[in-house]
């Protein structure tokens, strides 16, 4: 299969491709200890998320985003969870089990699918970028919320998400929001550092080609899409040994994911700059949560996304992978916990009313 001349994949090209992809495989492979006979998580119901309050909302452009809500609609405050790349609201599953148990009906949670993943709608190519994952999330805020208070929450993508909204509509923040978390996310330069390094290659360019002028074509190569993409996002989701179970519900996630939207997704991801958001949240209570064996997200540049925050607590997890919410859920769970319970602290009159503490 060949290209025009921007988008060249001949034979040296697939092979010098493939043949990065088994670096990055060989480098970041880990070798654990077996727990033979043992799947801790054989009984979990992944499937939790299916028997809450469903919805739509449509977004600015008619696309339809599938939402989740557990919690009472008249709750003293919301929190909403925003997931990342080629994932969707299930990715949550831990965070939704364990903080359901704590808050009660004190706090609602609310889920969604980003455009392109999940349940949602499917995009246009040209809708696929970080500034309109953001809208999206307004639309999303003005359904489910329009007066706030709202915690948002958001890991790798939807960390961006975040920030993009804080960019285009900063007015909300400080008012409506009243605390932000950031997991294992950045505000810029994932094109100089982390997985697109490992995604800079001629395969993918040709595949970004084809989705934009043919999207038929790629069909023909999407097992070879996924050849490429996938055992890096794999590789990239763990630092640890996990059960089976846990791996065969994130690849799942992975799986499910429309070659379409991996590949329109790419770009934004690597060039996007929400820089100009950090100054709009830097006095809220924030948390920056990062595993230190993250591939995609260096811990690095989640430290720097914490020192550009006057009013952050920066959690370290030691070993965990890019799914660390996946990977170590009570972690996870314990920090939002104390973020919303800050963010409850210091805005004031909502205390009493959510009820929530320590």
């Amino acid at each position: 299969m060949s290209f025009g001349r921007r988008g060249v994949i001949g034979g040296a090209g697939v092979a010098t491709a493939l043949g990065a992809l088994a670096g990055v495989r060989a480098v970041h492979h880990r070798t654990e200890p077996s727990r033979r006979g043992r799947d801790r998580h054989a009984g979990e119901d992944f499937g939790l998320l299916d028997s809450d309050r469903g919805s739509l909302v449509v977004a600015d452009d008619g696309v339809m985003l599938a939402i989740r809500e557990v919690g009472p609609v008249d709750a003293a405050v919301t929190v909403v969870f925003v997931h990342g790349y080629c994932l969707r609201m299930d990715s949550w599953h831990f965070q939704r089990r364990q903080l359901r148990r704590r808050w009660g009906d004190s706090v609602r949670m609310v889920f969604y699918d980003q455009r392109g993943h999940g349940r949602s709608g499917t995009p246009t190519p040209e809708s696929c970028t970080i500034g309109q994952l953001g809208r999206d999330l307004h639309a999303v805020l003005r359904a489910v919320a329009p007066t706030g208070p709202v915690v948002l929450v958001g890991h790798s993508m939807g960390g961006m998400t975040i920030l993009s909204l804080a960019r285009q509509v900063p007015e909300l923040f400080g008012t409506e929001v009243i605390g932000v978390g950031l997991l294992a996310t950045a505000a810029a330069g994932l094109n100089k550092a982390g997985l697109s390094r490992n995604l800079q290659n001629p395969v993918i360019d040709a595949f970004r080609l084809a989705v934009r002028t043919a999207p038929g074509v790629v069909q023909i190569g999407r097992g070879a899409a996924r050849a490429i993409i996938s055992p890096i996002l794999r590789a990239a989701s763990f630092g640890t040994e996990v059960s089976p179970s846990l791996t065969r519900f994130s690849e799942s996630m992975l799986n499910e994911t429309s070659v379409t939207t991996i590949v329109n997704f790419l770009k934004s991801l690597e060039l996007h700059d929400e820089s100009a958001a950090l100054p709009v949240i830097a006095d809220l209570p924030a948390l920056v949560l990062c595993g230190d064996a993250d591939m995609v997200i260096p811990f690095a540049q989640s430290q720097a996304l914490a020192d550009a925050l006057s009013n952050c607590e920066l959690v370290r997890v030691v070993s965990g992978g890019h799914l660390v919410q996946l990977e170590f859920p009570i972690r996870v769970t314990d920090a939002i916990d104390r973020l919303v319970t800050r963010a409850i602290d210091e805005s004031g009159d909502v205390v009493a009313e959510a009820g929530i503490g320590g």
